[in-house]
C-alpha cells in the first residue's frame, strides 16, 4: 500500500489536532504524497501552510484547487465543480489549467463513476482520485459509494488511480496505486 494523506484544515481544527503533528503520522505511516485541503482558509493562510508542509515533509506537496499557489508545491488537486468553475468545457478546463501549472506539475482529478474515468483518460492529469469507497463522515456531499466496484473501474483509467472517501490503511486494492487516507491517520 502506497499513502497519500489528506491533510484538511478543517479536520484538523475540528479534532484540535496541529498541523506538525498530521505530518508526524503521515511520516510514520510513509506517506508519499500530502495533499492539503482549506476550503474555507484565505489564499495567504493556505500559502503559508504549503511552505510549511513543503519545509517539513520530504514527499509530494499536492494543494487542492487553489492552483494560483502551484508555486509553493509540487500540483494542484482539482475536483468536478471546481473544474467546471474554471470553464463548463471540462476538457478546455484540463487544457487552461495545465497551461497555468506546466507540465513539470503533478495534476490530479476527483472522479465518482466510469464516465468521469473515461473522461479523464482523454485528459493530460498525472492521477485520478476515485471514489467515495465507504461513506466518509469528511465530505458531506458524497453522493454513490462505490465499495468493491472501485477497484474494477479502477481497472478502466489509463492514470494512476488513488482510492478516495473514507479507505483505511487496511483496504487492499488490485488496481489502485495510492490510498488516500485523511482523518483515519488520526485514530
Amino acid at each position: 500500500m502506497r499513502l497519500y494523506a489528506l491533510c484538511d484544515q478543517d479536520m484538523l481544527d475540528s479534532n484540535g489536532v496541529s498541523l506538525d503533528a498530521f505530518l508526524e503520522l503521515a511520516k510514520t505511516h510513509k506517506a508519499e504524497i500530502i495533499q492539503y485541503r482549506a476550503k474555507n482558509a484565505d489564499i495567504a493562510y493556505i500559502k503559508q501552510q504549503l511552505i510549511h508542509i513543503r519545509k517539513n515533509f520530504d514527499g509530494f506537496v499536492i494543494v487542492n484547487d487553489s492552483y494560483e499557489l502551484v508555486e509553493f508545491c509540487d500540483g494542484v488537486h482539482i475536483g468536478q465543480e471546481d473544474l467546471r468553475a474554471i470553464d463548463e468545457d471540462i476538457f478546455k478546463a484540463i487544457r487552461v489549467l495545465r497551461e497555468v501549472i506546466n507540465s513539470d506539475k503533478i495534476l490530479g482529478l476527483s472522479t465518482h463513476n466510469e464516465e468521469e474515468i473515461l473522461q479523464a483518460n482523454e485528459m493530460d492529469l498525472n492521477y485520478i482520485g476515485l471514489g467515495a469507497y465507504r461513506d466518509t463522515s469528511t465530505k458531506s456531499d458524497v453522493s454513490h459509494v462505490l465499495g468493491k466496484e472501485l477497484d474494477v473501474l479502477a481497472a478502466k483509467s489509463k492514470h494512476l488511480v488513488a482510492a478516495i472517501g473514507g479507505v483505511r490503511l487496511d483496504d487492499r486494492f488490485d488496481n489502485v496505486a495510492y490510498h488516500v487516507i485523511g482523518s483515519g491517520l488520526l485514530k
